[in-house]
């Protein structure tokens, strides 16, 4: 394949900074059409982004022969059935995370991509960022020595629409995004901790909520085990003050520990007997760019994408068995 060309279905916020931008960037490789549920949204994202197509209809654009790969940026209760449908209309797929709002949708997306023989990507662009390759760097090469036990702190403050019911968005509606922040945003961490460490195959938690803002939980606990024994814990608590805001994973070694975040792009600090080290990086604008720039690698068989259905059907088997209790 010499040029990748994208259709994009949903042109939300995720859309804009972090991913939009990047699949028409990424050399070989063009965002042809997008469509929305608002249709005058997607003509409006067209015209910003200098897109050529706009279809008014999803199911239309799938029929598009131009269209190698459809880039689902919807909320999570529809990522199933587009990204289904457009596997079957023979288009390679990348979806937004977190894949599935449940596992079982999650198992039927790669049970079509094995049936159809297309591509399936998610966007767990994480393991892609120069950030967290050179945490994995530093592991690798034994920085902290053998890796005993991680942990992950996250504390958020509601927003003013978590305090307003009339002001609700999406991703505190348990139908459209599941149980809440924890569904959208710990995966991150799980996935992240997946590449950097090994798989988790046992965790157990517990899923409440506390403060009463909204419906679903706001306060998750967790502990599990990695597939090469490392013990792994986290705390996620999205009610707090913003003055207790935390973003933290803790990576404790039998030579040091290593200190990094999730989300915010604090300095990498190693901690050893020898001192104190910070490794600083910036936050990339187009956060995504580096996970697209490897799909697109990818069909053109010059590269693997780091990133597939596999690998985030297991943060769905994690982010399932937590709230399971």
């Amino acid at each position: 394949m010499e040029k990748v060309n994208w259709g994009m279905i949903g042109v939300g916020d995720v859309t804009e900074v972090k991913s939009g931008p990047a699949l028409y960037k990424v050399a070989h490789s063009s965002l042809v059409a997008v469509t929305s549920r608002t249709y005058e949204k997607a003509v409006d994202y067209a015209q910003r982004h200098k897109v050529e197509k706009v279809y008014r209809a999803w199911e239309d654009m799938l029929e598009d022969p131009e269209i190698s790969i459809v880039y689902v940026a919807t909320p999570p209760d529809t990522h199933k059935e587009f990204a289904i449908r457009a596997m079957e209309a023979g288009k390679d797929v990348y979806v937004e995370k977190p894949m599935a709002l449940s596992v079982r949708e999650a198992e039927e997306m790669i049970e079509v991509a094995n049936r159809t023989g297309r591509r399936l990507f998610v966007a767990f662009y994480r393991r892609s960022l120069p950030y967290f390759q050179k945490v994995k760097q530093l592991l690798e090469q034994g920085s902290i020595g053998k890796i005993l036990a991680v942990s992950v702190r996250l504390m958020k403050a509601p927003l003013s629409t978590d305090l307003d019911p009339a002001k609700h968005t999406w991703r505190i509606d348990k139908k459209v995004g599941g149980e809440g922040y924890f569904v959208d945003l710990a995966p991150h961490s799980m996935d992240i901790l997946d590449y950097l460490i090994s798989p988790i195959d046992d965790v157990q938690g517990r899923a409440v909520n506390l403060a009463g803002n909204y419906d679903v939980a706001d306060t998750v606990t967790a502990v599990w085990k990695h597939r090469n024994g490392v013990l792994g814990n986290a705390v996620w608590c999205f009610s707090t003050t913003a003055g207790s805001a935390q973003d933290e994973i803790v990576i404790v070694g039998t030579e040091g520990q290593l200190t990094c975040g999730t989300f915010d792009f604090k300095p990498i600090e190693l901690l050893t007997e020898s001192g104190k080290t910070l490794f600083d990086y910036e936050r990339p604008l187009h956060i995504q760019q580096g996970l697209i720039s490897a799909i697109v690698d990818e069909l053109r068989g010059q590269g693997d994408c780091p990133s597939t259905g596999e690998t985030a059907l297991r943060a769905t088997k994690i982010i399932e068995a937590i709230l399971m209790g």
